[in-house]
């Protein structure tokens, strides 16, 4: 990890000079939900591939833009699209935006992502809100020297998830008549979907949903100081006992068609923060 830190600061100064706007609130837009980028009173549209260090986002509904602007009233600045671990590269390669969104003075995560539901109470198109994860990644971004100028050697996961802001948009799901759940995240390195044996080892291990992202952004979100807020979206249903092909196209479809309702939480969430 030496030079990372000298990398952060010439990526978050090639960004800083195209805008005016400081950043409080950091988003991650996961698959199929780059849509909620089309509300953001957009500054600056910058594609990965033209800001120093950034690596090209080749995942599937991943259009691999850096955006900054307001969204419910609040500076943001916003991943529409991220990087996966299945995709090649590395774990400092995927969690280096949230480094540099960080350098740019977001303290503030607020992360969505599409996951599969294996606990039997959820149901396809459900939205999730993250308590806690258990990481099957096989890796950790901070493995490795020790910046302490980026985060303390051994950051504390008692709350990776912050309490009091899965309160909040608890409470506006509530107001809205939205229905939210929570749920642990087991997170995987893919790309293929799991086994039949894997969801039900997962499951009996304690997880309610399974994705291939989100835990190495919260591991540096937590290493670096900033608040996680994490949303998923049920795009398909995982149940070990009757497991069928999953539909990539319907995962898809599904996340689509939810983000309507993610998006109007997102955005009254940042407005009341």
């Amino acid at each position: 990890m030496k030079g990372l830190y000298e990398k952060i600061q010439t990526a978050s100064e090639f960004v800083a000079k195209k805008v005016a706007a400081r950043p409080r609130f950091a988003i991650v837009l996961g698959t199929g939900l780059g849509g909620v980028a089309q509300s953001i009173d957009a500054e600056a549209t910058i594609p990965y591939e033209e800001i120093p260090h950034f690596a090209k986002a080749t995942g599937l509904g991943h259009a691999g833009n850096l955006i900054v602007g307001k969204l419910g009233g609040k500076d943001v600045v916003a991943m529409q699209g991220r990087l996966h671990y299945y995709e090649g590269h590395s774990m400092k390669e995927i969690t280096f935006p949230l480094r540099v969104m960080r350098a740019l003075g977001a303290n503030e995560l607020l992360m969505s992502s599409a996951v599969g539901g294996m606990n039997t109470h959820l149901d396809r198109g459900d939205i999730v809100v993250l308590t806690d994860h258990i990481n099957f990644m096989g890796d950790n971004p901070l493995i490795g020297w020790n910046d302490d100028r980026l985060g303390p050697r051994f950051p504390d996961m008692a709350e990776p998830y912050s309490t009091e802001r899965r309160d909040l948009v608890e409470k506006i799901a509530l107001e809205k008549r939205i229905v939210v759940r929570r749920a642990v995240l087991a997170a995987v390195a893919g790309p293929n979907l799991e086994t039949a044996a894997e969801y039900r080892f997962l499951r009996r291990l304690g997880a309610d949903v399974v994705g291939m992202s989100t835990v190495p952004e919260v591991l540096v979100a937590v290493h670096s100081g900033m608040n996680v807020l994490a949303l998923s979206i049920v795009t398909d249903l995982c149940p070990a006992d009757n497991l069928r092909p999953a539909n990539i196209k319907e995962i898809i479809e599904t996340a689509e068609e939810t983000e309507p309702k993610l998006r109007e939480l997102v955005v009254e969430y940042l407005q009341r923060m």
